[in-house]
């Protein structure tokens, strides 16, 4: 049986954790549908002490956060204090600003992470980049995510692939996690499904259509530790309610 931990990427419910109260609400019914790990993130101005004992007294594991790079650069110490008290060993971030996309952008990025990643190291600490499409573009015979991944080493830099995002790049997000290999420890399930008018739209895990069997064959192969689930929009559906088809959906598959 597949194992792995299937967490809730928070980021879907940001309408729902703009105040202390609502994350603490929020993360009672994500535990309830069953998640034993969420991933901070689209989180209001709420104070991180609080939030360690929401996700203490609700039994969720943060698997990772996303925060902006700004934070990394400029805030380390606070940074590295909050992952520090939510017992977070894989900060993340969600992309980067226009300007690192060009192929002097990625040696800039690489350059700027590597004391981050040092500190983050020596507080038992990882990083992550979470891609979208835009980070396919070719610049030459290679795409922006192929560079940076064959420029920065696995020691400072680890993977964090969204399948949504790959696939409206043009990539396959099987081969993608197969390539990166154990670097690839967070994977963002998120799925494609059609709309009329030729709308590409996000759906729940397993109501779309990536193929999710070879996806996380992949996975399990190079031992991804944490699946999380993200919607960025549910449209007619409540967002709880697709986080619970998906939550359902990746358990009907065999994760366990």
């Amino acid at each position: 049986m597949p194992t792995g931990i299937i967490g809730a990427q928070l980021y879907t419910l940001r309408d729902y954790c703009k105040t202390i109260e609502d994350v603490a609400e929020t993360c009672r019914k994500v535990a309830d549908i069953g998640y034993a790990a969420v991933q901070i993130s689209g989180f209001g101005p709420v104070d991180p002490e609080a939030v360690a004992t929401i996700m203490q007294d609700c039994s969720l594991t943060v698997a990772s956060t996303h925060m902006g790079w700004d934070r990394f650069l400029k805030d380390l110490e606070a940074v590295v204090a909050e992952h520090r008290l939510w017992g977070c060993a894989h900060p993340a971030i969600g992309g980067l600003p226009g300007e690192y996309h060009s192929a002097d952008g990625v040696k800039r990025f690489i350059d700027e992470l590597q004391p981050v990643a040092e500190r983050l190291a020596s507080e038992g600490m990882d990083f992550s980049y979470h891609n979208h499409n835009h980070e396919l573009i070719r610049y030459g015979e290679k795409t922006w995510l192929a560079m940076l991944y064959e420029q920065a080493s696995p020691d400072i830099l680890k993977a964090e692939i969204d399948t949504y995002w790959i696939t409206a790049g043009g990539g396959d997000p099987a081969a993608w996690v197969r390539s990166l290999g154990p670097r690839q420890l967070l994977l963002h399930c998120k799925d494609m499904a059609m709309a009329p008018g030729r709308e590409q739209r996000f759906a729940p895990v397993g109501e779309g259509n990536l193929n999710w069997p070879a996806i996380l064959d992949a996975a399990q192969a190079v031992g991804v530790e944490y699946y999380l689930v993200e919607q960025d929009l549910s449209y007619d559906l409540d967002p709880f309610e697709a986080m619970a088809i998906s939550y359902r959906n990746l358990k009907a598959m065999g994760l366990s």
